[in-house]
């Protein structure tokens, strides 16, 4: 009987530091959760023309959920971002389609894209803004 308060103070010790490694170990998925959907929202992406005789400066607005890129309404969007935040987006209206990429940071986004346009074959930049 002598050794059982010595191992309840042992066992009082040891429980905060389990408990402590038990809250680490649930934070962490949290933690990585949220900066992968670091990017979540609508993005309003604006389109220039450097090459071809494809219209400039429309804006098409985008949905960004964890990693995957969608329309937020007019046409067929689908893409992937990284966690770094590079991104690569294909998309299609009617017969037109382009593909582009570039990067997302914080609330701003830049990049280049390639297509055709209405039976052109146009590229040029994006701009991107988190609305």
């Amino acid at each position: 009987m002598a050794h059982f308060p010595q191992l309840l103070i042992s066992f009082a010790h040891q429980r905060p530091l389990a408990l402590f490694a038990v809250l680490a170990a649930a934070a962490l998925p949290q933690a990585a959760d949220a900066h992968a959907g670091g990017y979540d929202g609508i993005w309003n992406v604006t389109f220039a023309t450097t090459r071809g005789n494809c219209s400039s400066g429309y804006s098409v607005p985008f949905t960004v959920t964890g990693t995957r890129v969608s329309s937020a309404g007019g046409g067929r969007v689908s893409g992937r971002v990284k966690r770094s935040g590079a991104v690569a987006v294909q998309v299609s209206v009617g017969a037109s389609h382009a593909s582009g990429g570039g990067r997302l940071a914080g609330v701003n986004g830049a990049g280049s894209w390639k297509g055709i346009i209405s039976g052109d074959q146009c590229s040029g930049t994006w701009q991107a803004t988190k609305t």
